[in-house]
């Protein structure tokens, strides 16, 4: 199998760090993958190095062999004429990766272009088939499980995951992210999409992680997905922290951010300490998990504001807090490792 080189679909979208993140991880977590994205607003710009280019065609001399969907959308559907964004990929000999939930097969015309041009078909989000309940063979997985949650969706969760995982691994530690989201898997190359599984199966991927993890290392970082308190996305949380059975939990959190996103009643959030409680309250009997620390993101406030808002996360809740991305996620795994030891 020849090495992936990523032309990444951005179209019009590639400035936006929401609905651009899977992009923005791929960018960030998979860089020497990436040859060009594909955004027709900034061509000719460059981001962290990378060309933007206007066309399929004009990314072709870069020598790209898979188009990755980059834009993560409300629903999961394309946006506006991507479709034939898609056949152009396609029609340039282009294997097609695709996060979204509609599948690529289901698109009118794809898969019988695909196969005439000899090019492959990938829905990120496509769970497997043979899925079921959990039978409680994740309380039996040899590794440190840990599992980011948070305040909201999108604030950074699985970010602060991997910034944790590489951090452990430059420390020498078999450390292993566990991708639950189409960008996970995108990152690292397997995994499941939760968030497209049968809900009755949910906790069932999530043990089956885990025990695929614990034989790729000691260390398991899993990928948060959802919020508990999230009116839409609740399910996919809980479903998660039972089924993956976590040791420790990494609660994560946008500085900032004041109401639940997507919301139609604008829910406020509630206090770091009270999600603290919420968390430990709803672990499995089985395996009591504590939030071990607290990962702020704090994109949005100057440097002075962070570490402001990092020493009273501290305070309010008693564990340590840092922003992993800004300041480096050492303080968080010394807290994570001391609080399994």
């Amino acid at each position: 199998m020849s090495e992936k080189k990523y032309l990444i679909l951005a179209e019009g979208l590639s400035h936006d760090p929401h609905y651009a993140k899977t992009a923005r991880g791929v960018i960030r977590y998979r860089r020497d993958s990436v040859v060009a994205i594909l955004d027709s607003k900034r061509a000719g710009e460059k981001d962290h190095g990378i060309p933007i280019v206007g066309t399929v065609e004009d990314a072709l001399p870069l020598e790209p062999n898979t188009a990755l969907v980059g834009v993560a959308t409300q629903g999961g559907v394309f946006p506006g004429d991507w479709q034939e964004l898609l056949k152009t990929c396609v029609a340039n000999g282009l294997d097609l990766e695709n996060g979204l939930h509609v599948r690529l097969y289901d698109i009118p015309g794809l898969p019988k272009l695909a196969a005439r041009h000899g090019v492959e078909l990938v829905d990120l989000r496509e769970p497997p088939s043979d899925l079921s309940t959990a039978t409680g063979e994740n309380l039996d997985v040899d590794a440190t499980i840990v599992l980011s949650v948070g305040s909201d969706c999108a604030i950074g969760k699985m970010t602060a995951t991997c910034e944790l995982d590489l951090e452990a691994r430059e420390r020498g530690l078999r450390s292993v992210f566990v991708p639950t989201g189409q960008t996970g898997i995108a990152i690292a190359g397997w995994g499941i999409s939760v968030d497209a599984v049968v809900s009755d199966f949910l906790a069932g991927a999530a043990e089956r992680l885990v025990v695929e993890g614990g034989k790729r290392g000691d260390l398991l970082w899993v990928e948060g997905q959802g919020a508990i308190l999230h009116p839409i996305y609740s399910g996919v949380t809980v479903g998660l922290m039972h089924g993956s059975a976590p040791h420790l939990y990494v609660l994560c959190h946008e500085v900032g951010r004041t109401v639940v996103e997507g919301d139609p009643t604008e829910s406020p959030l509630v206090s770091l300490s009270e999600l603290v409680e919420l968390h430990e309250r709803l672990s499995l009997k089985r395996r009591p998990a504590k939030v071990a620390c607290i990962a702020l993101n704090t994109s949005q406030v100057s440097e002075g504001g962070a570490r402001e808002a990092i020493a009273a996360a501290e305070e309010e809740t008693g564990l340590p807090a840092d922003d992993p991305v800004r300041f480096g996620s050492g303080k968080l795994l010394e807290a994570v490792l001391n609080a399994r030891s």
